[in-house]
């Protein structure tokens, strides 16, 4: 079923979810469906606990960021005792947009409508020609649950979170802390516009058999292996495991050496809240996404010990994935804005007394994730427009395609978990 016109009641979008057959991606219309496109939104995006900014993003009292989440809008601020909030972006008078702006610094948040205005608490402190007995106190903003996990913000526009978050945020925090990203900074950040769905975004990032031969810039640093075992390995590959190896003997070493921690966590798709973290060494000079693995920075990040750290990969569902290195980190955050479209906001974080054209060159920092970004917006691209073709059929995934099979897995799962609440 290709026409898009067909799908319609809620028993037809779970009749299509009943069917999706395991091993195979997923039918046209979970890429090009309006229908589920909405659905997404609600099942998945309003319910679920989304990486939205970097503390870094907002370093000071009054500092803000705000994020468009299909129809909804958030605030996210630190406050003036210097902890992170977040508020729906809408006045309590009479509905307004409070803040149009992405980013900015506020002393307070002013309405632009009828200049109804709030502590960056979200109290409302000032409303012209109220009668007497009006109660201030009842009409603050509207609180949205936000937590920083050593310095990575989430929210949650559900009334009740996903009850795992505290479970996960607990594991993930050893292996992000020696990184210390509170007291980072911004060097840079893109947004880019890729014309797919959501989910091809986020497919596309869950495997890297393509990138041997997508993405030569990156391949430079990273070993293409994902996914594979060494019984997988190829007489093609067999030189490029030998290095990798002997990096991971080098990186062992050097976690084993400041008491970092080493075990591989895989819980894509066995709870609400999927992660994964792994932590695997870079080729060459093992050290950053430069040329051959040479360092991008000459500050380290944080208590990193050692320049040649290898790259602390976490995957988060649904949204969003993370490399942190000795030098930098490069955070990224996938918004769903059509059903066909979607975008990638990247940023890229370096120690917070890092001086741009002293300790980094901003080119040389952001051009393999840059080159990398604008490679994958062509492959989400041509398989937008390969989905949307009425030839197309679910095709099986590979034997090193899991990761993939993991996010639709958890996918599907969130969505039975809305039809059955």
């Amino acid at each position: 079923m290709n026409n898009l016109d067909t799908l319609s009641p809620a028993g037809d979008v779970e009749a299509l979810i009943d069917r999706r057959a395991v091993g195979y991606s997923l039918e046209a219309e979970f890429y090009t469906s309006q229908e589920v496109f909405d659905l997404d939104l609600a099942a998945v995006f309003a319910k679920h606990w989304l990486f939205s900014a970097t503390e870094a993003e907002i370093p000071d009292p009054g500092d803000y960021v705000t994020i468009d989440i299909g129809p909804y809008s958030v605030i996210i601020v630190r406050d003036d005792d210097e902890q992170v909030r977040a508020f729906r972006n809408v006045c309590r008078h009479r509905g307004s947009r409070l803040l149009e702006n992405g980013c900015g610094s506020v002393g307070n948040l002013v309405c632009p409508y009828h200049q109804w205005t709030y502590r960056v608490d979200g109290t409302l402190v000032y409303a012209e020609s109220q009668p007497p007995g009006f109660d201030r106190s009842a009409l603050g903003l509207r609180p949205v649950h936000v937590r920083s996990v050593a310095g990575l913000i989430f929210v949650c526009l559900a009334d009740e979170t996903p009850p795992d978050f505290d479970e996960v945020a607990a594991v993930l925090e050893p292996y992000i802390a020696p990184f210390d990203l509170v007291h980072t900074k911004v060097a840079h950040q893109s947004d880019l516009i890729e014309e797919g769905n959501w989910k091809l975004v986020m497919e596309n990032n869950r495997e890297c058999q393509h990138c041997d031969g997508a993405h030569p810039e990156l391949i430079t640093a990273y070993f293409p292996l994902f996914g594979y075992s060494a019984n997988d390995i190829t007489p093609r590959m067999r030189p490029v495991f030998e290095r990798y190896q002997t990096a991971q003997e080098h990186l062992t070493k050097a976690c084993s050496r400041s008491n970092f921690p080493r075990d591989e966590r895989r819980e894509l798709d066995t709870r609400v809240t999927g992660f994964q973290v792994s932590h695997l060494p870079l080729d060459g000079s093992g050290s950053s996404f430069g040329p051959n693995g040479e360092p991008v920075c000459h500050k380290l990040m944080g208590n990193i010990p050692d320049a040649r750290f290898g790259d602390l990969s976490i995957h988060m569902q649904p949204n969003s994935w993370f490399h942190l290195l000795s030098d930098h980190a490069v955070v990224f955050r996938v918004l769903p804005l059509a059903p066909g479209r979607s975008l990638v906001r990247t940023t890229w974080l370096v120690h917070e007394d890092a001086r741009e054209g002293v300790d980094y060159n901003l080119e040389n920092l952001t051009s393999v994730w840059n080159a990398t970004n604008l490679q994958d917006r062509d492959l989400v691209a041509g398989a937008q427009k390969g989905v949307s073709d009425p030839g197309y059929i679910p095709g099986p995934y590979s034997m090193v395609e899991g990761d993939v099979e993991a996010f639709v897995n958890w996918y599907i799962q969130r969505l039975r978990a809305h039809f059955e609440s």
